[in-house]
């Protein structure tokens, strides 16, 4: 079945159609490390379409001050039940008691929050998130509830994926509202992918699709191929490692969008270090020798053995309260989900015979740490249960109603310590949970808070930055639209597709061919198959058009002529006669080795790549054409700028005749990130930018 959409007029520039998803957040540069924090009221979250529309620096506001007392405000939310777990919603403020270090504090703000599952209408229509801006926008509303699952293939067995797929598929369908926005992450997950959206259906398929690995060591991506040959006792803990900085980057990701209750939902079999001898073989992935003690069922039950698990168990349990105390500092809670079930064993009949004892040892010290995550993060743990309904639809319970509660530290503590919290209600009959303290800010902490803020990035920055954005995974191809000097008074426009890879889209079909019709209200300039250029690899389209407004339709077919998608993008074609200094579209082309970059050096006219994702082992090429009034002489410059807008180094170029220079980056030294490449034209006093993001991503 076809789908149609529509997007509003922008600049010819920009990709058209592209499929990325721009979740990148700032959140990493602004917490804390293990010295502690205290929370401090949030900046508000504008709108991505606040922005301002020039492409000139505004004036700088004077930042707002930060003050001591704000560092030293802390946030509590209490979830208040009565003994048959239903939620009391009818407490004031005098009805609460906060201890800091069992000294008593005077609450300052008092909030009954309150989710129905329905769009506040005093607030403005929620809209399609489709970039960082739209993420930030539509969680700071207070009608939606967070929800992320964390699917942990490295510590679930395929089978016990395969039994959970349908209680999580029911829990999303029937327990989650139309507000609620939701998640999805795996270990392996980069954070810049992760976002949240309203598309249920889309979770669905997700879940769907999830598949168990524990103990299974196939190689599925080059990250897993660079340690699969170690031994298993070393790569089980790398997946522990992988898994818990995941989810201690996610609930630091969502404590940077609103400051209400988050819930991350982790299925999971629980996390330890230690591997029974019979399991230690040489090479997890195969190949090596087996471990010495495969066969002996009783060799894990000795005294040694005993000690190793005792002190791997309390190193794991080190980690574990650390991953917690990251979620409580961002107010997200782990609820964490056995996929087991009611379980009377760890290992099963597919693995070496391994005694009762350190069978039933084990089971117990993994369900352990399912506990531990939850209660230290005020989270759930719904352990030994085969139905994990009642269990997931306390998590929405958690969420739909809580009293947020706020105070001054009395102490203001700034020593980097641990500072219990208590709070207490004056009526009889009912449980609280709350979180359990924080870690208090350092003095260097507390420096680096109360210094000026670091500039906003320039529009033009954040506005090419949005460019890298798509607007869905479903996509089926990506493309380009660039624009040139043309003939008598026209524009050239240069229009590329290529497909995307079955790993980036969630579409079975693939594309074949693209058909375009380009036109105006008073002409049509093309209408047709794109073509292949003999010997390229890129479907290419060349026509020219009048400046002003055109509409492109793109029709996306697969190799029998159905239509698999359609797109309508109405662009702005620039006007290159004019008196101003004038910069073309930049091509970007992309070469995975020196002898292919140098190849695309001596060709002038190879196809430019639609992409702009990258790994550190590309070397990028970047071609285009400056223009100056008459035969005045130009002058082009470039340097590479960070997500933040700041110059990292200037670029040489070179600069033919007639106005058309290129220039290489070469990306090894950088790390993964957003960056973009200024181009500057100058003649005379007339100067043209031009700005090309690009994401670096492994």
């Amino acid at each position: 079945m076809s789908s149609t959409s529509r997007r509003r007029s922008q600049p010819v520039a920009s990709g058209f159609g592209a499929g990325w998803v721009l979740v990148i957040f700032g959140v990493l540069a602004f917490l804390l490390p293990p010295g502690g924090t205290a929370q401090q009221p949030p900046d508000p979250v504008l709108p991505a379409s606040a922005a301002p529309a020039s492409v000139e620096t505004e004036d700088a506001q004077e930042p707002q001050t930060i003050f001591r007392s704000e560092i030293s405000f802390v946030r509590v939310d209490a979830i208040v039940t009565d003994e048959d777990g239903n939620a009391v919603m009818d407490l004031t403020a005098d009805d609460f008691e906060i201890f800091e270090d069992d000294i008593p504090q005077k609450i300052e703000s008092f909030k009954l929050v309150k989710h129905t599952g329905v769009f506040d209408p005093k607030l403005p229509p929620p809209g399609t998130i489709r970039n960082e801006f739209d993420l930030e926008r539509e969680a700071a509303r207070e009608d939606s509830r967070i929800f992320v699952f964390f699917l942990d293939d490295y510590h679930v067995r395929d089978y016990n994926a395969m039994r959970m797929m349908q209680p999580l598929v029911d829990f999303v369908e029937t327990q989650l509202a139309p507000t609620d926005l939701v998640g999805i992450m795996y270990p392996l997950t980069p954070l810049f992918d992760v976002t949240l959206t309203r598309n249920h259906e889309q979770i669905v398929h997700a879940l769907r699709q999830f598949q168990g690995r524990k103990y299974e060591y196939d190689v599925l991506n080059s990250y897993e191929g660079a340690y699969a040959h170690y031994p298993t006792t070393d790569v089980e803990k790398i997946r522990n490692d992988v898994s818990l900085s995941a989810l201690k980057a996610l609930a630091m990701k969502l404590g940077g969008l609103r400051e209400g209750r988050k819930s991350i939902i982790v299925l999971s079999e629980g996390y330890t270090d230690y591997v029974p001898p019979q399991l230690r073989d040489e090479s997890a992935g195969g190949g090596g020798r087996r471990g010495a003690m495969r066969y002996n069922p009783l060799a894990g039950n000795s005294r040694m053995e005993e000690s190793t698990r005792l002190f791997q168990d309390m190193g794991m349990r080190a980690n574990l309260v650390y991953t917690a105390d990251i979620a409580n500092r961002n107010n997200t809670s782990f609820y964490m989900v056995d996929p087991r079930g009611l379980a009377v064993w760890e290992y099963d009949m597919s693995q070496v015979p391994i005694d009762h004892e350190t069978d039933q040892s084990m089971l117990r010290i993994l369900q352990d740490t399912l506990y531990v995550l939850a209660d230290e993060s005020d989270g759930r743990a719904i352990v030994n249960r085969n139905d994990i309904g009642p269990g997931l639809a306390q998590i929405v319970a958690d969420q739909s109603s809580y009293y947020l509660l706020g105070y001054t530290s009395s102490e203001a503590p700034t020593d980097g310590e641990f500072h219990e919290i208590k709070v207490e209600v004056n009526r009889p009959d009912v449980r609280i949970r709350a979180r359990k303290g924080y870690y208090a800010l350092t003095e260097d902490n507390v420096t680096r808070l109360m210094a000026p803020p670091k500039p906003e990035p320039p529009s033009a920055v954040s506005r090419a930055l949005a460019k890298l954005a798509e607007p869905t995974r479903s996509r089926l191809v990506r493309t380009w639209v660039g624009a040139s000097r043309g003939d008598n008074g026209k524009t050239r426009l240069t229009f590329v597709w290529e497909p995307i890879g079955s790993g980036q889209s969630r579409r079975d079909e693939s594309a074949s061919q693209v058909m375009l019709m380009a036109m105006s209200d008073n002409a049509a300039y093309f209408r047709g198959e794109v073509p292949s250029r003999p010997g390229g690899t890129l479907p290419l389209a060349e026509f020219e058009a009048d400046p002003g407004e055109l509409e492109l339709n793109v029709a996306i077919e697969d190799e029998y002529g159905d239509v698999l998608d359609r797109a309508v993008d109405e662009l702005v074609v620039p006007d290159f006669t004019g008196t101003d200094v004038a910069l073309s579209t930049p091509t970007v082309l992309r070469a995975q080795s020196m002898m292919e970059m140098r190849r695309i050096a001596a060709d002038p006219d190879a196809l430019p790549t639609a992409g702009r994702y990258f790994r550190r082992t590309d070397q990028l090429l970047l071609r285009g054409e400056a223009y100056a009034p008459g035969a005045s002489p130009v002058d082009v410059t470039a340097r590479l700028l960070n997500r933040e807008g700041a110059s990292m180094m200037p670029l040489p170029v070179e600069l033919s005749a007639g106005g058309a220079y290129e220039l290489s980056v070469q990306l090894s030294p950088f790390p993964r990130g957003d960056y973009l490449v200024e181009i500057s034209a100058a003649s005379g006093e007339g100067v043209a930018t031009s700005l090309v993001a690009f994401r670096i991503q492994g």
